[in-house]
Order: structure tokens, then sequence, then C-alpha cells
């Protein structure tokens, strides 16, 4: 804190001078000045700012952020100390300063990624310097121009090659940065899928360690969410079957379940906004659909949900097999008694819920009406 109460004490008085000194040449009011000819020569320091692109983005913002940090005593105290100085010793100090805000300089993103990359393909690191490096990354590439330029680095190679680490801490770590970098970033997307991470992802989905488990899965989404190449390779991949075993697993943690659903309930949505391509046998699968009927049964409410939102958008589907819903999943049953258990809820929460469950059994009743005036 100190090195920076002598900065913002130093940059001051700078620019006090400056302005003393102008006035004296010119009489020209130099701070504060609403005259268009002086806004060039508001700060002394100004010409510098364009070399000193550390922690801060500017002097000024390291000025405002000293200052706003400081106590007003102490800054007064060594504003008054500083003024006194001759002109030889201001120059003195600001040589010192150059040097100091060159030690304060961080690097750029580009650098701490391609760090952070250099470490995880050394095998030498020990564990803690691979999971730190991960970690690096994983805030590095919520910028979207971050996790296009990791790439160029070589980094998706390696987090793809490291999703089979020996250490699940480690693949865990990798999915969610391929995850993170994937999210809403179709360059990313298809960087990644070509590199053929969704088969490694999905394999890991049947790890024992549920951190894993999930972080896959997010990854997963992440890949094929609003991307037409990834749903298809996911459908290829026998998707369907892996969230089907998913839900049908009660001692899985629930945020798989919720994940799953989630993911179901977008597939479908991207098929009804896809309507010209073809219908993928992935929304036929009956024990898949049984699982997500079987969802609502939860006590959870917001899981309800997730299946009610599941099933809404597969009903809207033109191939749905509405009878496979009524003979095979029974959802005009569990519909009911989801009703009585959203009765036994008095929060608002469980309210909105049962309006989308009137919602979803709406839709199915017509579809029934559907096929049977169909079927006259």
């Amino acid at each position: 804190m100190a090195i920076f109460i002598f900065i913002a004490v130093f940059m001051v008085v700078l620019i006090a001078n400056f302005a003393s000194s102008e006035v004296a040449a010119s009489s020209v009011v130099v701070v504060g000045s609403s005259n268009p000819k002086e806004e060039g020569n508001k700060l002394v320091m100004v010409q510098e700012e364009e070399d000193m692109d550390g922690g801060f983005s500017s002097l000024d913002g390291m000025l405002q952020w000293a200052i706003g940090h400081s106590d007003p005593g102490v800054l007064k105290e060594r504003s008054e100390v500083a003024q006194r100085m001759s002109p030889e010793e201001l120059n003195k100090r600001q040589t010192e300063l150059k040097e100091l805000m060159e030690k304060l300089k961080m690097p750029s993103d580009a650098q701490l990624m391609l760090i952070a990359v250099n470490d995880l393909n050394n095998s030498s690191l020990p564990l803690e310097h691979h999971l730190r490096a991960l970690e690096e990354l994983l805030v590095l590439v919520e910028h979207i121009d971050n996790a296009i330029d990791l790439q160029k680095l070589g980094g998706f190679s390696i987090l793809v090659r490291i999703l089979n680490h020996s250490e699940p801490e480690i693949r865990t770590a990798a999915a969610w940065v391929l995850g993170k970098a994937s999210q809403n970033n179709p360059i990313v997307q298809k960087q990644v899928l070509e590199l053929g991470a969704l088969t490694v992802l999905m394999k890991m989905m049947k790890s024992h360690t549920t951190e894993e488990a999930v972080k896959a899965l997010f990854a997963i989404s992440a890949l094929i969410r609003n991307n037409m190449n990834g749903r298809s390779l996911f459908y290829q991949e026998a998707g369907d079957t892996m969230l089907q075993e998913v839900l049908s697993n009660s001692n899985l943690d629930i945020r798989l379940h919720k994940k799953s659903l989630f993911l179901i309930a977008d597939l479908a949505e991207s098929q009804l906004e896809n309507e010209n391509t073809a219908e993928v046998s992935f929304f036929s699968n009956r024990l898949l659909l049984k699982a997500i009927v079987d969802s609502m049964a939860s006590s959870d409410l917001d899981l309800t949900e997730k299946a009610l939102y599941a099933i809404k958008n597969i009903l809207l589907l033109r191939s749905t097999e509405v009878q496979l819903f009524k003979d095979f999943c029974k959802l005009n049953e569990v519909l009911e008694r989801t009703r009585q258990q959203l009765n036994d809820h008095s929060e608002e929460y469980a309210m909105d819920v049962e309006s989308l469950r009137k919602e979803v059994n709406l839709t199915f009743l017509q579809k029934l009406n559907e096929v049977t005036q169909s079927a006259l």
C-alpha cells in the first residue's frame, strides 16, 4: 500500500507543478479548464501512459485507485513533503516512478496462457503446478477472444490429451476449462470437436468421481449447444443411451440428473427450431422417455420442472410417438401424481411448476386427440 500512496502523492505533485508552470508560461488554466485547447495538457504523464499497461489500464487508473484506497491524512502529509522538493529531486523521483511501474507491469493474457500451456505440457512438474495452470486457464478463457487464442498456443490439443490423465483432478479441471472455452463460442466448439474431445468426455461420464462426471457433462453441453455438427456427433455416439443411464440411476448426484434434463430440453428445442432437418431417433428412445417421465416423481421441484420442460419440448416435435408416452411411460398417470404432490407445497415456486404441468398435460391431450382423429 505504501508504494501506491507514494505513487499517488508523487503524481498529484507532478500534476500540480505542471499546472503551475503552465499558468506561469501562458496564463492558461490547465487543471479543470473547459477550454478545448487545453484538453491535451491536463496531465504531465500523459505521454508516458501508452508505455505503462501493467496491472492498471493507465496511470490515471492507478492514481484514482491509490487515492481512493489511501488515508486522507497520510496522503495530505506526504503531499506537503513532496511539494517542497526541488526540480532535481522531482526529476529523480520521476525516474524512480518509471522504474517502479516497469516492475509492476503484469504480463498480458496471451503471455499468461502461454505460461499455463507450457506448464501443462511439462510432465516433470508436480501435480500442483498443473492444477494451478488449469485454474488460471479457467479464468482466462472466459473472455471469448482469449478462448480463441488458446488454440493458436496449442492449448486445446493439450487439454484434450490430458482428459486421459491418470489423476481425476486433472481430468476434471481440463473438462471444466474446455466447457468454459466452448460456451457460446462456435469457433472454439469446432476446434475442440475436431480434436475428438466429445467422445472422451462421454466416456468420462462413467467416472466414479462425481465432480469428474459433472464437469464432463458440463463440457458436453457447452460443446453441442447451438452447434449442429456437435449435436449430430452426440447422436452418433449414442448420447441418448448415456443420458438414459444417468436418469435411471437414482444413486447419482442430482446435479447430473438436472443437467441431463436441461440438455434434453435444449436438444428438443434445437430440433424444433430446425424443422427442415431430419428427425432423429434420439427422441423415440422409449427407455430415455420413460426415465424423463419418471424424473417428475422427485421431491425436488427444480428437477420436476426440468423434466416437465423436456417433456413439453419433445411433445411438440412432429415425430413424437404420443402413444408411447401414454402406454409405455404412463405419462397421464405420472402427471396426475405430480399434481397431487404439488398441491402439498405452499410456496409460489410450486404454483409455477403446476402451471407448467398443466401446459404439458394440455399438449399431451391435444396430441392424443390428433392421433385419434387421424385414425378415424
